[in-house]
């Protein structure tokens, strides 16, 4: 099994950044959110950020469209008008690359300029000026993000490492059958015609070059001679018993079950993709036995 490589980088950068419409003068306050607190989401669904009785709330609409922020403000729970207020935000994702929008007062909302691209994790800091005071939010929106702590990767056998470049196999599936070789196997005769007097060896049985196999009485000397291994391996067939006669048919069939070759079945949409010298895991059906050849 290849081991799990992760990379895991996280970086939280904050900027406050003024507004142009924003004096040297003007009040400020900065609001956060506690750990553990729980999001207060206003009625269109989105986190409602509070100061005093000025809020904002803020969404991602993305139904038809390509993902983008809608904030609708508000104070004392009644909706504002968004030409009244100037709205900067910027996201931090992991890895440090930093997202800034820009806000367009559109219908009874604040558009954001740019689309919020996948994945929607990352840390929020939102800069609002209304009245001329200054209202700043920082939040975190860790979405499909797990901790692992280092002691829960150890038990779990995960480790870290920097990603770098490296060649990805692509695997493909095949299922084929298993062959004797065409010189696997070997057919033993009699030497002369005749009539089949004893036989000594039955399917299965392993044999040495030399081994006795039969005798056979020929039909010309009427003489009894013996029918002897010509290779080393399993008798896979016995054609003949005692009392037959011998003739162009083979006696025995011996193989070499060591000489095997595998043959696949590939589909069309494969060819392209395997070609010779590839190296090659082979498994039998009950996965009892894997080899790896190419």
């Amino acid at each position: 099994m290849n081991k799990l490589s992760v990379r895991a980088a996280a970086a939280a950068l904050f900027l406050v950044l003024p507004l142009s419409a924003c004096g040297e003068g003007a009040k400020e306050a900065e609001k956060g959110e506690a750990k553990g607190d729980e999001p207060a989401e206003g009625p269109n669904g989105g986190r409602l950020l509070t100061d005093g009785d000025f809020a904002v709330e803020v969404t991602i609409f993305e139904d038809g469209t390509d993902p983008h922020f809608r904030v609708y403000p508000s104070r004392g729970g009644k909706p504002l008008d968004p030409k009244s207020v100037q709205l900067e935000m910027t996201l931090t994702r992991l890895g440090g690359q930093v997202d800034r929008f820009a806000f367009q007062p559109q219908g009874k909302y604040l558009a954001g300029q740019g689309v919020v691209t996948e994945p929607h994790s990352f840390d929020v800091q939102v800069v609002a000026v209304a009245d001329g005071k200054r209202h700043v939010w920082k939040y975190a929106s860790p979405e499909g993000r797990t901790r692992i702590t280092a002691e829960a990767a150890k038990a779990g056998g995960v480790e870290t490492a920097v990603v770098g470049p490296a060649t990805v196999g692509d695997m493909r599936e095949l299922f084929g059958t298993v062959e004797l070789s065409p010189t696997a196997r070997s057919e033993i005769r009699g030497q002369f015609p005749g009539r089949v007097v004893s036989v000594t060896k039955a399917v299965g049985d392993y044999v040495r070059r030399g081994d006795l196999l039969a005798r056979v009485e020929s039909s010309e000397s009427l003489q009894v001679y013996p029918v002897r291994a010509t290779v080393s391996g399993v008798v896979a067939e016995r054609n003949a018993n005692p009392g037959d006669v011998t003739g162009d048919r083979a006696l025995y069939v011996i193989t070499d079950p060591s000489q095997t070759t595998v043959v696949f079945n590939i589909f069309p949409r494969d060819l392209s993709l395997i070609r010779p010298g590839m190296k090659v895991t082979v498994e039998t059906q009950d996965g009892t036995s894997i080899a790896t050849s190419t």
